[in-house]
């Protein structure tokens, strides 16, 4: 069966090369008994790729269950998966049928892999080696021919490194990979993907479907998408309800966008390497990061032009500005700058009519989160002329919290 016809049968939309990558490696895995890990981010459609996989198997006629591996409670995913006896544990009044026995012959979708405790991939893992295992309080060893398909959004090779998941069971389950591309990596598919689920909804809802101008599928396309295509069906869902304008133009478009864009300003860590951008959850932590090294730089600044007036054999080009408060005049601090300075900041003295320096005065800046937020909103409206856009780019904040910024600060258009 050709990929087309595939996309067709199980209501696949999109192009994109790392999607279709995808589907031919499912396709061609289908029809063994290999054993497959499917990659994937929260909802870009694991699921369909296993049905996929059971649907063109020999086993196509037999049962398909799908398990969500982090839905059920740790204290009873082996009775689940396995069976139990009578009495085996409390509440256990009759013997029970797990899974793997019931779809015997079939294929089994463990979704969430990385979820299932420890005692359980050891038990996962006999299965998958010998097509045996035992119900919980029993010692009767148990025969299964079930084709197990697995599916994670984390990455296991990293957990069977902190001993989360078994390393045995990862290169057992990992026999063939399929990696689901996220749905920003397949940008060409978004407005395709939109277009459906607006006309879907347009039907069950019995109104006209929405359209998107141009500006609004530039912001769709070029939206991060952290909930994938299970967050572009909800949005298009909520626009098909809510909106009354059937004609979406950016602006409305971005009311139905979460405030959630990531931040693209870089931050390091005290030692080497980026920070991740998860670690601060919001622009007002970052801010805080912000001022706290900025504030760090000045004080060394300071430190630098007391070293210069303690030796003044040090520095060179270096103007440090003197007198009262009426009359300010320039001095020049010369010399071999042993200490590789070469700044020109100036800092305010004060001194008698002889032109003896003897005290200096620490100008505090303010520390004032919001003053600070306020003055970087300026200079970026400043540096890109206005244009809000790219200012909320160099700010690393959406365009809506931008506009919201402005409007609680009372910042005019600049």
């Amino acid at each position: 069966m050709d990929i087309q016809s595939i996309k067709n049968r199980f209501a696949i939309i999109g192009n994109s090369p790392t999607l279709n990558h995808a589907l031919n490696v499912a396709i061609q895995v289908a029809n063994t008994d290999l054993s497959v890990l499917i990659n994937g981010e929260s909802g870009v459609g694991k699921e369909v790729f296993s049905q996929i996989i059971h649907a063109l198997s020999a086993r196509k006629h037999n049962p398909f269950i799908a398990v969500n591996c982090g839905a059920i409670p740790e204290g009873t995913i082996d009775s689940e998966l396995f069976g139990h006896e009578k009495g085996s544990f409390t509440g256990a009044v009759d013997s029970r049928k797990g899974y793997f026995e019931t779809v015997n012959g079939g294929t089994i979708f463990l979704d969430e892999i990385g979820e299932m405790p420890l005692g359980t991939q050891a038990r996962l893992l006999r299965v998958l080696e010998a097509g045996e295992y035992i119900r919980v309080g029993s010692s009767k060893v148990q025969k299964t021919d079930v084709r197990v398909i697995a599916a994670t959004n984390k990455e296991l090779l990293e957990f069977t490194h902190n001993g989360r998941f078994r390393e045995d069971l990862y290169y057992r389950l990992n026999t063939v990979p399929i990696r689901v591309p996220a749905l920003r990596d397949r940008k060409e598919d978004i407005l395709l993907l939109f277009r459906k689920f607006a006309t879907d909804f347009a039907d069950r809802y019995k109104t006209t479907s929405v359209q998107l101008t141009d500006d609004a599928k530039n912001v769709l396309t070029n939206y991060g998408w952290p909930g994938n295509v299970r967050e572009l069906k909800n949005i298009a869902e909520q626009i098909s309800v809510l909106s009354q304008d059937k004609n979406i133009t950016a602006e409305k478009l971005r009311g139905f966008l979460p405030d959630h864009q990531y931040s693209r300003l870089p931050v390091l860590s005290a030692g080497s390497g980026v920070v991740s951008q998860t670690e601060f959850a919001n622009e007002r932590e970052i801010l805080y990061k912000l001022f706290f090294d900025m504030k760090k730089d000045v004080n060394e600044l300071k430190k630098m032009f007391f070293d210069l007036l303690q030796n003044p054999n040090i520095g060179k080009h270096a103007p440090v500005y003197a007198g009262d408060n009426s009359n300010i005049k320039e001095l020049s601090v010369t010399g071999n700058n042993p200490s590789g300075f070469t700044g020109s900041s100036p800092m305010i003295l004060h001194n008698s009519n002889d032109n003896s320096i003897h005290q200096h005065e620490d100008i505090e800046e303010s520390l004032s989160i919001v003053d600070k937020e306020k003055e970087l909103i300026i200079k970026a409206l400043k540096k890109h002329r206005g244009k809000r856009r790219d200012a909320s780019l160099d700010l690393g904040i959406s365009e809506r919290t931008l506009y919201r910024k402005l409007k609680e600060y009372d910042i005019e258009d600049l």
